[in-house]
């Protein structure tokens, strides 16, 4: 069998902590009011109604069928939230 060798090029070829301080620029070269959808949720709605209306609405889907819109966000409550199965431990 023949080991895949691993590229010295590209971002995820670097040193985690690399990627860290790069990424970390990233985040830093966007101003703080538009910086985090969590500390601003206008700012998120406005976002994902402009998203929402670039796409043609015959394609829709969620517009279109609410049982599967109530589906993908409770699958998405129960990935984000672990669905309750998690416990979580009493503070210190």
């Amino acid at each position: 069998m023949e080991e895949m060798k691993k590229s010295s090029r590209g971002f995820a070829s670097m040193d985690p902590e690399k990627q860290r301080a790069i990424a970390r620029k990233g985040g830093q070269s966007v101003p703080d009011e538009k910086r985090s959808f969590s500390q601003n949720p206008d700012l998120a709605a406005r976002a994902g109604r402009k998203g929402g209306q670039s796409v043609n609405p015959a394609k829709r889907s969620f517009s279109r069928d609410h049982t599967l819109a109530s589906e993908a966000g409770r699958k998405g409550g129960h990935a984000s939230h672990g669905g309750g199965a998690q416990k979580r431990s009493a503070p210190l």
